[in-house]
């Protein structure tokens, strides 16, 4: 490993941890302050956040692995996230940062779930807790995992000094800063990959003598890579439902705690459209940059008659097209965009574990010193807890994810939807949906035919959100809500009208 690029990697380790320490001495000692930041985040730093801890490991070496491996075809994974997160933008953000707010002030998303349906019997957001936890768990697995393979390829580390590194420095930034120093170093890490998955393809596509050339090269390879319905890796058409898998990862959005936790504490309502079109804007470019990564990567290495594992696409580019402070600059974008997921994931495991059990169940009367402590050791566990799953190195990151992100689309996604728009559900509709929604995904992950798991015929978030709709609608209509429900839902649609009302005159005005 060149000096250069270890220096360029001690710059961007040492600013991590001076973030944390920054956050640490500006965050406020009440749990709201250490798990939501105050809700005082902005429009530029929820956006970043949100789009650097949703991305993660993956972007840079999942999705350019698939691309690599599979063609244009893998592509339609991108399209199905890009409608997924505009829709959640339109439809969920300003909706939660309202109801949250409204519903005695929800920190996490159990919490919101529990005051929304008055359940004072708080089975539902014990239920919602265990969902986090077990789907987090694999979730910050793939994180680890992406770290371990990192230090392997890059440094001549082993896998294990990999996995301990990159969750050592994640854990003592959030440890100590909270959500305000998981979400500012997001941001960082959000415009460090933006930066480098701009810079990658570019330099990849120059070299192969500019787009047309490149574009041939490829097609020189094999003509199915370009091909939109054909899935070169196979070198068979995409059928209707392997394409209806492909977009529905967008449908994960709705449920994604670590991800909707920035609407809740985003610093104003009114700063949502701004958040959208900055977040928007970032996840357009970079989620471009890693496919073209992928695509333009293979012809790259076949010219160099080069042999290696498609999920290290990005960081053998990084390493051979450019000087060493450059490249550790690049290996620091895969250590962001690894780092900003794994400790999102970490504060919302551990506000869970704090808020709804600890607090909930152990220590009711517990001070807000003591309950950041709680969340503190329980950033600590889940951190063992997950290196520890890590060891396995069988799974691709990208199944890691898409398992995780089909558990929390499918439990908690038409969950969150239909809680932000009918008045009438009841708290027996929460409840039995998303039960419903991760046994589906549990069951269609384990359950084999032929020899091959059903996932691997539908993608296991699709089933989970239909069933789990269904169940909601279908509760709802066999009893009433609990007294006080629909009052505060009538609160929240006045104050979401009004919202609405400023939002159009500000708009006539500059009109």
């Amino acid at each position: 490993m060149a000096t250069g690029t270890l220096i360029s990697l001690g710059i961007y380790f040492v600013a991590m941890l001076a973030i944390g320490l920054f956050a640490y001495r500006q965050t406020d000692t009440s749990v709201e302050g250490y798990m939501l930041g105050g809700r005082q985040l902005g429009p530029a730093v929820t956006a970043l956040s949100a789009g650097a801890s949703d991305m993660s490991g993956w972007m840079l070496m999942g999705l350019p692995g698939a691309m690599f491996v599979s063609g244009v075809s893998a592509g339609w994974i991108a399209v199905g996230l890009t409608l997924g997160a505009l829709a959640n933008y339109l439809l969920v953000a300003p909706r939660l940062r309202i109801y949250t707010e409204i519903a005695n002030n929800a920190v996490t998303l159990p919490d919101f779930f529990e005051n929304r349906f008055a359940d004072n019997t708080r089975i539902l957001r014990v239920i919602a807790s265990v969902v986090i936890v077990i789907f987090f768990t694999l979730y910050t697995s793939s994180g680890v995992v992406a770290g371990g393979k990192l230090f392997e390829s890059s440094f001549g580390l082993s896998y294990e000094t990999g996995l301990y590194v990159t969750t050592g420095v994640v854990v003592a930034y959030t440890l100590f800063g909270g959500f305000m120093a998981v979400s500012i170093t997001d941001f960082v890490q959000g415009c460090i990959m933006f930066i480098s998955l701009v810079m990658v393809p570019a330099v990849v596509i120059y070299e192969l003598g500019g787009f047309s050339d490149a574009l041939d090269a490829v097609n020189a390879i094999d003509p199915t890579l370009l091909a939109l319905f054909t899935d070169a890796k196979t070198g068979t058409s995409l059928s209707l439902l392997t394409l209806i898998s492909l977009l529905a990862w967008g449908l994960g959005y709705f449920g994604q705690p670590h991800i909707i936790v920035r609407f809740m504490a985003i610093r104003s309502v009114d700063d949502v459209p701004k958040a959208r079109n900055i977040g928007m804007s970032w996840m357009i470019v970079s989620i471009s940059g890693a496919l073209m990564t992928g695509l333009f990567g293979l012809a790259y290495v076949t010219q160099k008659d080069a042999s290696i594992d498609p999920e290290t696409i990005f960081i053998y580019l990084s390493q051979l097209l450019f000087h060493p402070f450059v490249g550790g600059f690049l290996l620091a974008a895969i250590l962001a965009a690894i780092m900003s997921t794994i400790s999102s994931q970490l504060l919302v495991t551990s506000s869970s574990l704090t808020s709804d059990f600890y607090q909930a169940f152990l220590r009711r009367d517990a001070s807000d010193k003591e309950l950041v402590i709680a969340g503190r050791l329980s950033v600590v566990l889940v951190a063992l807890v997950a290196i520890y799953l890590a060891y396995d190195r069988n799974s691709t990151i990208l199944s890691l994810v898409s398992n995780a992100w089909a558990g929390f689309g499918a439990a908690f996604g038409p969950l969150v939807l239909f809680s932000l728009f009918k008045r009438e559900m009841t708290r027996r509709a929460a409840l039995g949906g998303m039960i419903v929604g991760a046994v589906t995904v549990l069951v269609w992950i384990s359950v084999e035919v032929d020899g091959q798991s059903l996932s691997n015929w539908l993608y296991e978030i699709v089933p989970g959100f239909i069933l789990s709709s269904l169940t909601i609608m279908v509760l709802s209509k066999s009893g009433k809500p609990r007294e006080g429900v629909v009052d505060v839902f009538d609160a929240f649609s006045e104050k979401l009208q009004q919202f609405r009302q400023v939002k159009t005159a500000n708009g006539a005005i500059k009109k």
